[in-house]
């Protein structure tokens, strides 16, 4: 399809989205839009050094690929050099999506959607403020190289939000109902979501109570799971971050013990969700790739120039946020496996603890602190209430030596509306979700 100058590694990603965002602050219609994009970006290098371009001209690809090889010093061995040799060579099949196709659904019929669940929220007197949205995507990518490769795939998604502050009697407390897929059809019953989510937030604004700072055993949900996998340990995962930084390769020392035999992390671009992509921008296709397995150590998340540098492969984690950047070490769908025991019985084993349901926000690399939203008092095994709790803290590893049981089932989640941030790339798609966690002795606020 295009003409690589010899002697150089070149590539090209093109990209044509077409996305669709309704947005409402307490019912008065503030965005409504439907946008196309598309552009290219493209790479040259010479076994040196890198040479960057994205263009929204998809007629002047070509003369991109000629510009940047004529900054380039070719090189007669550049197909031996061992960033290029983890690069993609194979044409793939192409990927597409089974379904109704997003673009089909008129505006107004998504519109009329979204409007159609105001009323339980304007019928609720707690809800003081409140804000819903409705997005989706359609994107075609293609990528091509110098080497022979060429993958193209069409992949859709689409959400729904509502976010809700409820307040009585001088106490507030906020949260949020979402749905997510691949099709329109997956939206239904979000009705049944919403409904619960008021539900359990009127008991949470009227009668929880503030946990005692302390050690208790927690139980994370596969949400509140999903986001530790991602934010405390998949950024660290990311090769790009261990690279010149002899102390974080120490500390990431392939074998080294950090829980239970039982305790596997993996990220997974095959899965099904907001983290799907059949192949990153690079070109690699999708993979499992192993984290953790039985407590140890096992793998990291890797480019083609992560790779190199390591003496490892490339693992299908290079992705950019659009054409407009240039891909990086990012994470897909990471999550816990399943493990050992039944979620009944993982609740059963907890005397006196805390079950984290949601989640505000997470951070954390080496330490970690996560936000919790719907919180409850454990006793004797049951749920005893919902507990104000401020954060869950605690070193990353550290607490990997404190899961004493996992959930034998794994719930993955998809989400809309935000999405993971990485240097100036965001927001990402990713994808979260786990089993259920049980952790001993971790820091309550």
């Amino acid at each position: 399809m295009y003409n690589f100058p010899e002697g150089l590694y070149s590539d090209v990603r093109i990209e044509k989205v077409r996305a669709t965002l309704v947005q409402y602050l307490k019912g008065d219609l503030r965005e409504m839009r439907e946008r196309d994009t598309s552009g290219a970006f493209i790479r040259v290098y010479d076994g040196k050094r890198w040479y960057y371009s994205s263009t929204t001209s998809l007629d002047k690809v070509q003369e991109e690929i000629d510009r940047l090889a004529a900054l380039a010093t070719p090189a007669g061995a550049i197909a031996e050099d061992k960033v290029v040799k983890n690069m993609a060579a194979e044409k793939a099949r192409p990927h597409g999506f089974t379904g109704k196709d997003l673009r089909t659904v008129t505006l107004a019929e998504k519109n009329g959607f979204l409007s159609s669940f105001f009323p339980a929220v304007t019928g609720e007197k707690t809800i003081t403020m409140w804000s819903a949205s409705f997005s989706d995507t359609f994107t075609h990518r293609e990528l091509y190289n110098s080497k022979g490769a060429q993958s193209v795939c069409e992949q859709q998604f689409c959400g729904i939000r509502i976010g809700m502050t409820f307040s009585e009697n001088g106490h507030t407390f906020a949260e949020g109902a979402m749905k997510a897929g691949g099709e329109f059809c997956e939206l239904a019953g979000f009705k049944e979501t919403l409904d619960k989510v008021i539900e359990k937030s009127l008991d949470f604004l009227r009668n929880s109570k503030r946990v005692k700072p302390g050690k208790y055993t927690v139980v994370l949900s596969p949400l509140a799971a999903g986001v530790f996998a991602h934010e405390s340990f998949g950024h660290k995962s990311e090769a790009d971050f261990m690279l010149g930084d002899a102390a974080m390769m120490k500390e990431w020392n392939i074998g080294r013990r950090l829980g239970p035999d039982f305790l596997h992390i993996t990220d997974d671009g095959s899965c099904a969700g907001s983290g799907f992509t059949p192949f990153d921008d690079e070109g690699t296709p999708a993979k499992k790739t192993t984290l953790i397995k039985n407590g140890k150590l096992a793998g990291r998340l890797h480019s083609a120039v992560t790779a190199a540098a390591m003496g490892e492969l490339a693992t299908g984690n290079a992705r950019a946020v659009s054409f407009e950047f240039e891909p990086i070490v990012r994470m897909t769908t990471t999550h816990f496996e399943a493990g050992n025991m039944s979620k009944e019985e993982l609740f059963a084993g907890v005397k006196d603890g805390l079950f984290i349901d949601t989640i505000k926000h997470g951070s954390g690399m080496s330490t970690f602190t996560i936000a919790p939203s719907l919180a409850y008092f454990i006793k004797d095994g049951k749920i005893a209430g919902p507990a104000q709790v401020s954060v869950i803290s605690g070193s990353v590893f550290d607490t990997f030596g404190h899961i004493d049981a996992i959930s034998d089932k794994v719930e993955l989640l998809s989400f809309v509306g935000g999405g993971c941030g990485k240097m100036e790339q965001h927001p990402l798609p990713v994808g979260f979700g786990g089993p259920y966690v049980r952790v001993q002795e971790m820091s309550v606020l």
